[in-house]
């Protein structure tokens, strides 16, 4: 292949990379709105996405797309309370769900007695 040629296909392909990624969940810095729900308190130990122990007590939570180690505000909006987690799993499994919640942030939230309900989720180190 000539270096015209080479030079072309090679910007094609960095567009078509830069358009693919720009609309991902986890690659922008948007708001995203949805149910979050929290770790059964079963799961405290268990090994994470990110290889450490799952702690009820930290503050932590499961994001199927946004980069293990992100740093991001929680807000729930029944209580206007916010609370911000590392992510450090993935999941949650559910559908209708975008994060779970370790159970302390839960409790930060004031979401323990509802079981799950609508936040706003915010990157703020990604």
């Amino acid at each position: 292949m000539k270096r015209p040629q080479l030079l072309a296909w090679n910007l094609l392909l960095m567009l078509t990379f830069a358009i693919s990624t720009a609309g991902h969940p986890g690659t922008a810095m948007e708001a995203q709105l949805g149910e979050a729900s929290y770790y059964a308190d079963s799961l405290d130990g268990n090994k994470t996405a990110s290889g450490a122990r799952y702690n009820k007590n930290a503050l932590t939570a499961a994001h199927r797309t946004l980069a293990l180690g992100s740093l991001v505000k929680v807000t729930y909006l029944k209580t206007g309370k916010s609370v911000e987690v590392v992510i450090n799993d993935r999941g949650p499994y559910a559908k209708n769900r975008i994060i779970d919640l370790s159970r302390a942030a839960a409790q930060r939230l004031g979401l323990i007695d509802d079981g799950h309900g609508t936040v706003k989720v915010e990157v703020i180190n990604p």
